[in-house]
């Protein structure tokens, strides 16, 4: 009888400990699979490499290379002295996507092939990235638009692709783009920015905002700001808070980063507010924004749907603005 009973004490004690071993188990694992899922969602986007890529090869691997290129060396192919065409002005696709568009927060493609086609509120229409690509040839390298067809977009197209790869379709990698900045209470001052880029940007960018340019003379180891080889008005960087965000978290070149910026939030908004406030193309926008209540709070031409001007609109203070925005959006939901 006392055997039984041992033996019994002892079965149940083996089974509990088994239990608790078990849910232990259970638990870490479930902690292991959360802790997975956050740092993959929270990780920074990081390009692929071509030095490590195994498998994309033959024809693919020519284009996606070529697309790089591309990127890198606009100015080389399509610039004013390009082998291929002569439709742009001279910059870079790179110099405003940094590193041919793999820098985490450096205005990067990580996002691109995930979320086109897509519908974009300043055309009012569905854009597939052959589009959007010729946005940037037309308003940021103020040229004209590459036909849909030819080996260069197919190829900056084959690039873009690769680069999104692993990015699950419909989602924005975080690091992708640009991180927005925080408005002001104030207007950005140009005046301001003036010392701020005297100070920091002159050096690389010239006392005019000319820029420098290679040796061989057709491409610029340090981009125009302003001026007739800039980018026009109706490119993304002419919007200030795309610019101030682009320096806060970029510049100065290869100095300042995400991590460590150089530039307090001002300095940032003040020195793009004086950059955009200098002459430069001028791009037919008359049909932008077919739905002016879309428009960017930053947006700098009119017609609005509020009464600010155009001049708030272009240099802030943005709060009133985006307020107005939100109270409008809500009454219209009512």
């Amino acid at each position: 009888m006392k055997k039984t009973i041992s033996s019994n004490w002892f079965i149940i004690l083996v089974s509990v400990i088994t239990l608790i071993v078990v849910a232990q188990e259970f638990l870490n694992t479930k902690k292991a699979i959360v802790h997975s899922v956050t740092q993959t969602t929270d990780s920074l986007w990081q390009a692929p490499s071509l030095y490590t890529d195994q498998v994309t090869s033959g024809k693919e691997r020519q284009m996606i290379m070529y697309g790089e290129e591309l990127v890198a060396n606009t100015a080389k192919y399509l610039g004013p002295r390009g082998t291929v065409k002569q439709i742009t002005n001279g910059m870079n696709c790179q110099n405003c996507h940094l590193d041919a568009g793999t820098r985490p927060w450096g205005n990067n493609y990580g996002g691109v092939y995930s979320t086109y086609p897509k519908i974009r509120a300043r055309s009012g229409s569905v854009e597939n990235i052959y589009k959007r690509v010729n946005d940037c040839m037309e308003r940021s390298l103020d040229g004209k638009a590459l036909d849909t067809g030819s080996y260069e977009m197919q190829s900056i197209y084959a690039y873009m692709k690769w680069l999104g790869q692993g990015v699950a379709k419909g989602t924005k990698p975080h690091g992708a783009g640009l991180p927005p900045l925080p408005y002001m209470d104030r207007a950005a001052d140009t005046i301001k920015g003036k010392q701020v880029y005297v100070q920091v940007c002159q050096t690389c960018h010239g006392q005019n905002g000319e820029g420098v340019i290679n040796p061989g003379g057709t491409t610029y180891a340090f981009p125009p700001l302003w001026g007739q080889h800039s980018y026009n008005d109706g490119a993304g960087l002419y919007r200030i808070s795309r610019f101030a965000s682009f320096v806060k978290n970029n510049m100065p070149f290869n100095q300042a980063s995400f991590t460590h910026p150089l530039l307090s939030d001002e300095e940032a908004w003040d020195v793009a507010a004086f950059v955009n406030s200098q002459p430069r193309p001028h791009k037919d926008q008359s049909k932008d924004w077919p739905d002016i209540s879309k428009k960017s709070v930053d947006e700098p031409f009119g017609p609005y749907m509020d009464s600010f001007s155009e001049t708030q609109h272009k240099f802030g203070p943005f709060k009133p603005i985006e307020e107005f925005q939100k109270n409008h959006k809500s009454a219209k939901n009512e």
